[in-house]
């Protein structure tokens, strides 16, 4: 066997060794992802009502941000103004993570939400996106 023939087999088993493997991992990280339980995230806009204080927004910021640690499953809280210019009236919003679809519907009724919308409803027009990730 010539030298340029050994370099060849070794290059061309080197590669097929490689993405072997690309795809090994690659089906790996697949079959992970579908057996493990998605994400959740909860999407919200609000159009404030006319008369709404400014103190009223930041207590709707902070008390959205204190959901952290208090509601079970929630993974991330961010919350805060709408920054876009294609915001379309909404000048209010946040995106918050879920462990799962069961610790979203349990934020739902969760006590603490059912404070914050007992006062804050009356103040918005609101839009609501719930996307699996």
């Amino acid at each position: 066997m010539t030298t340029s023939t050994r370099r060849a087999l070794l290059r061309d088993g080197c590669a097929a060794l490689g993405a072997a493997t690309l795809i090994s991992l690659n089906l790996s990280e697949a079959a992970r992802a579908e057996s493990a339980p998605a994400s959740v995230f909860h999407v919200f806009a609000f159009q404030w009502k006319p008369g709404t204080s400014e103190a009223q927004k930041a207590r709707a910021t902070k008390e959205i941000s204190a959901f952290q640690g208090v509601i079970p499953g929630l993974l991330q809280t961010h919350v805060g103004p709408n920054i876009s210019p294609r915001g379309k009236g909404y000048t209010f919003g946040g995106i918050m993570q879920f462990k799962d679809k069961d610790s979203l519907d349990d934020y739902v009724r969760h006590p603490a939400h059912q404070a914050l919308l007992a006062w804050l409803v009356p103040l918005i027009d609101a839009i609501e996106l719930d996307l699996n990730a």
